[in-house]
């Protein structure tokens, strides 16, 4: 067991629009020997999954990331309340999509809200974390990333 851990670094995709709760996840995820990518927004999540086009039109994102897919991403965690996309917007279109439907979608909030966290995992959510993560949270991820690579 110790060998596959140090052949296989998972990768998560941190979401939050929130820089100190991204600085949160990221250290906490990097703590567990995650390889972590954070982005502050739904938009730019689809965007790095490869499920929108960056209408911009300018060289950036598009151009400099032209197949989103090389990196492998095993595991996404995402803030429930932001602007534009919110995380649950984001769940609903992870688990649309044929490609990624499969990754693990695990949703973070500081509002203990039961009727939100039971949609989100109706919806497929794997876990309903509230902020501020914790690193336990982030120790119950391990079984999601094993059955993502099964």
């Amino acid at each position: 067991m110790g060998e596959l851990a140090t052949e296989t670094q998972f990768h998560v995709l941190a979401v939050d629009d929130s820089i100190i709760d991204r600085k949160l996840i990221e250290r906490l995820l990097k703590t567990s020997s995650y390889q972590v990518t954070v982005v502050d927004s739904g938009v730019k999540a689809l965007e790095y999954l490869g499920l929108i086009e960056d209408d911009s039109g300018s060289n950036d994102s598009t151009r400099r990331n032209p197949h989103p897919h090389e990196v492998e991403v095993n595991l996404i965690i995402t803030d429930y309340c932001m602007p534009g996309i919110t995380g649950y917007d984001l769940l609903i279109k992870i688990k649309e999509s044929t490609s990624l439907r499969d990754i693990p979608v695990v949703i973070m909030s500081s509002e203990n809200v039961q009727s939100r966290i039971n949609s989100c995992l109706e919806k497929g959510a794997q876990e309903f974390f509230l902020k501020p993560v914790q690193q336990s949270d982030v120790n119950k991820l391990r079984p999601h990333l094993f059955r993502g690579k099964a």
